[in-house]
């Protein structure tokens, strides 16, 4: 099956969906709490493919890898410090496994490297630029068929994944910041500013993930869509997080009640639409149907 590459379906007129969430889908089916996701890409394939599986079935047309933290400096204090590329590759191989057969496309996720960088952190610039580039290494080689820069929230940081990504391979690049404090960043970054910054960068499309209720993030999506002209990809969490009575977050937000903001997200010019923390296959499927009626 020839698959259309991610910048062909960009200049094609739907809507396309993403796949849900990865932390919050491993820990429902029995990942440790506070255990690295990535470590299951070695210890429990089977888990990672079974809901990379379920994500297709419920109609996304690209996926992410497990490969969130997937860098020497996140894994560093971990059980699996120094299988960074073991873990990429794996983590692409398994994905590939998911959308064997179908025109589905694999995403390679990277995330923050956890620190801050100088002189607000221990973090030098460099550094982390080695690090990104490393982990694009890895993914691209593995065959993904574009890159994501995920739930960033420094500027900084984000422009030094985008430097080290470069520095490795051609492949589109997705940028997308998490505006967990409303409608800023961690770091007080404003969705106009990351327009402004990210937008002359090469990346092929500019996003919104995580952060927190629909609302803000809609608002935030409002002010990013006219801070910049690239196609705009969009993954909310499935409402704000509450506490069960083990420490858990949950989210409570329903599939039919994420489903119905769709057609608002698709009239503020969201082009990609999947969803984050709590963003189950159901409420995937829910949104993908929303996308397709």
């Amino acid at each position: 099956m020839t698959k259309k590459t991610f910048l062909e379906r960009l200049n094609d007129p739907q809507v396309f969906v993403l796949d849900g969430a990865t932390g919050t889908n491993l820990q429902s089916r029995g990942l440790t709490k506070g255990l690295s996701a990535e470590v299951w890409v070695l210890e429990e394939p089977d888990k990672i493919l079974g809901l990379a599986k379920d994500f297709v079935a419920a109609g996304a047309d690209i996926i992410l890898t497990c490969t969130f933290g997937a860098t020497t400096i996140r894994l560093a204090h971990t059980t699996v410090a120094g299988k960074e590329d073991r873990i990429n590759r794996k983590a692409v191989e398994l994905a590939q496994q998911a959308v064997a057969g179908t025109d589905v496309l694999v995403a390679g996720s990277i995330g923050p490297t956890g620190q801050l960088l100088s002189p607000l952190g221990p973090l030098e610039e460099t550094d982390a630029i080695k690090c990104f580039a490393e982990q694009a290494r890895s993914l691209a080689t593995a065959g993904v068929d574009l890159l994501v820069v995920e739930t960033q929230f420094d500027l900084a940081e984000a422009k030094a994944a985008l430097t080290g990504i470069r520095m490795k391979t051609d492949l589109p690049v997705v940028c997308s910041f998490s505006f967990d404090r409303g409608t800023r960043t961690m770091m007080g970054l404003k969705p106009s500013t990351v327009g402004e910054e990210i937008t002359p960068l090469g990346v092929a499309a500019i996003g919104i993930n995580c952060g927190r209720s629909l609302e803000d993030n809609q608002k935030a999506m409002g002010e990013l869509r006219e801070s910049t002209t690239l196609p705009i990809w969009y993954k909310p969490n499935a409402g704000l997080p509450q506490l069960d009575p083990d420490g858990n977050s949950t989210y409570n937000l329903s599939p039919e009640e994420m489903a119905s903001q769709v057609s608002g997200w698709i009239s503020i010019g969201a082009k990609l639409i999947g969803g984050c923390c709590g963003t189950s296959p159901d409420h995937l499927s829910a949104i993908a149907k929303e996308i397709r009626k």
